[in-house]
């Protein structure tokens, strides 16, 4: 995979006359929707296409943006689609769009599918449709502190990566995988990733109370050490596996706590629990995108 890059720049000059449309208005088209306004893209070159009346007026409100029901010839004149409907929902929700697109740059947000299966949804059947880039954003884009992982069709040259780059950007840091499969991996690990994160600081806090701590304080002290020590580690110079061992004191109580944790196979659990979601992923590509 390519570096990974933190979201920092701004549309306030490259975005003259460019137009992006949502296909979908939920959490995650939010997020991004905020995050292009905050680095400079103007309110009034986003469109949405969302059915739900209520989201439809909240986000007219909020951002200043034309939402509309259908997909009408002003919200089809963009530069970017991006398609952020659920992956169950989304080939009911391309098939008004089949054939109409004019070599947009569509950006994908929907986990598991495929681009070949987005390339003959949108596409006809003597033409499947190309300048697709698949992403995998994760929950903490609501809060500009995603991490997305992305895959570019063959068709889509530089200028259009680093316009799928600067887009996701604009929730957090972006990834560039490999290769397609690779995106089952991104899901894998930064998609679901921050349940393991969750469920980890649940343990943490359960600790914490079994010591006597009340609930406030048990889980302040579990929440603020994750935070803390992510914090840590990504300022590091040193590896995680460094910092851990600076951490250690021989005979001490971590290295009593890390003991324990190796002895109930805790290391190579969450590996397998990755590789387990992973393959999900891979099963979930192929029926989404089944005839």
């Amino acid at each position: 995979m390519a570096q990974q890059r933190r979201g920092s720049s701004t549309f306030t000059h490259e975005n003259t006359g460019m137009k992006i449309t949502f296909l979908g208005g939920g959490n995650m088209a939010a997020a991004l929707i905020g995050g292009l306004i905050e680095r400079g893209f103007a309110p009034a070159a986003v469109q949405v296409i969302e059915l739900g009346a209520a989201l439809r007026t909240q986000l007219g409100e909020r951002f200043g943006v034309r939402a509309v029901e259908a997909a009408d010839a002003a919200a089809l004149a963009c530069d970017v689609l991006v398609l952020a409907v659920k992956p169950q929902q989304m080939r009911a929700a391309l098939a008004p769009l089949a054939g109409r697109l004019d070599a947009q740059l569509v950006i994908s947000i929907a986990a598991g599918l495929r681009l070949c299966d987005l390339a003959r949804w949108l596409g006809t059947p003597a033409q499947p449709y190309a300048r697709l880039v698949r992403c995998m954003p994760n929950t903490p884009a609501l809060i500009g502190a995603g991490v997305s992982g992305l895959y570019a069709d063959p068709s889509v040259d530089e200028a259009g990566r680093a316009l799928a780059a600067r887009v996701m950007a604009a929730v957090g840091s972006t990834v560039w995988a490999s290769s397609e499969e690779q995106m089952d991996a991104v899901t894998a690990i930064s998609g679901s990733g921050p349940a393991y994160v969750f469920h980890f600081i649940e343990a943490l806090e359960a600790a914490g109370r079994k010591l006597g701590f009340e609930a406030a304080d048990a889980r302040k002290l579990a929440l603020d050490t994750v935070l803390g020590a992510a914090r840590l580690a990504a300022g590091a110079e040193d590896s995680p596996a460094l910092l851990r061992q600076k951490v250690t004191s021989p005979g001490g109580t971590t290295e009593a706590a890390l003991a324990s944790l190796a002895t109930a196979g805790w290391h190579d659990t969450l590996v397998t629990a990755v590789m387990a979601a992973a393959a999900r992923g891979r099963e979930l590509g192929a029926e989404l995108g089944k005839d």
